[in-house]
């Protein structure tokens, strides 16, 4: 019983981690602009493309498996999806933005960018799904009778790293410290002097990096992908952003652990095709409770 609790706990870290990487990216995006981007589930699944192909391209050239393999994997889809996001900002929210239409004509565009991308990714690559390489060695380390695996490791330090260094990131370098501003006032902040257009590029370009991390290290667990698979991940994730206060990024952090291990545990005392609707009616309730998450405050502000 106490080893099915604790692998059900690891179970929930690693789904949490999942959820927290991708949730953060939503959190910065709309911390700075207020803009709920959501095309963001489509770049972490255009990240575990961009990783796929990467990664099959340095294996043939390396001629082997090895976390050289790896780091350069991770560097290349981290380039690959910032300079996607750096693009989707520029070609699609940026000219709105500056025609200062209303947030929900820049929202819809955010759905049609997601939509874009998955269906583009469908007429060029087709519907077969695509099995992702193994690019380093799979280990199973057993605690007595309990079994990990070094990617659930990984997965969850990844987690907690990409954490701390995002928060240092916010809190202590220039850059952060104008997303900060830019999010307190943007009518203000051209006024001082702060490149506005330059911070939001980095904005976008540091949000994608977050989902091409959680793309490669979920397509080093759940090796299957396809054209889709963002479309659910990424509502979840945004879902556990808005759990634990969107615009706040221990909130969005903290949320996505709330969503795993609520999904873990269900699933360990219901059955599986409970999962969902069990998980999303226990995050309603949360949010009727507190509808600015844990960590939100209440703002006033049109969509």
């Amino acid at each position: 019983m106490l080893t099915t609790f604790l692998q059900n706990i690891f179970n929930a870290l690693q789904w949490g981690s999942f959820y927290s990487m991708i949730a953060l990216g939503y959190c910065l995006v709309y911390g700075v602009l207020r803009l709920i981007n959501f095309a963001h589930g489509d770049i972490f699944m255009t990240a575990c493309y961009i990783a796929f192909f990467a990664a099959t391209g340095l294996l043939g050239a390396l001629g082997g498996t090895g976390w050289g393999v790896f780091v350069l994997t991770l560097a290349l889809t981290m380039g690959g999806t910032a300079f996607l996001g750096v693009t989707i900002e520029r070609v699609a929210y940026r000219p709105l933005r500056e025609k200062g239409v209303n947030r929900l004509y820049v929202v819809i565009t955010a759905l049609m960018v997601g939509f874009i991308l998955e269906n583009g990714n469908l007429a060029i690559l087709g519907a077969s799904s695509r099995r992702f390489p193994d690019i380093i060695d799979k280990e199973i380390w057993q605690l007595g009778s309990l079994v990990l695996t070094n990617f659930k490791v990984l997965v969850i330090a990844a987690a907690f790293s990409v954490f701390g260094i995002l928060q240092f990131i916010v809190q202590k370098t220039v850059f952060g410290m104008s997303m900060r501003a830019i999010s307190y006032d943007k009518f203000a902040i051209p006024l001082m002097g702060i490149p506005v257009n330059r911070v939001i590029t980095f904005t976008f370009a540091l949000g994608s990096s977050l989902a091409a991390v959680a793309g490669i290290l979920f397509g080093m667990s759940y090796p299957v992908l396809d054209p889709y698979m963002g479309m659910i991940i990424g509502w979840k994730a945004f879902i556990a952003a808005v759990v634990g206060g969107i615009g706040d990024i221990k909130g969005a952090f903290l949320g996505g652990f709330i969503l795993g291990f609520i999904e873990i545990f269900v699933t360990a005392v219901f059955p599986s095709s409970f999962k969902d609707l069990i998980s999303f009616v226990i995050l309603l309730i949360i949010l009727v409770i507190k509808p600015t998450g844990f960590f939100g405050v209440p703002r006033s502000a049109k969509i």
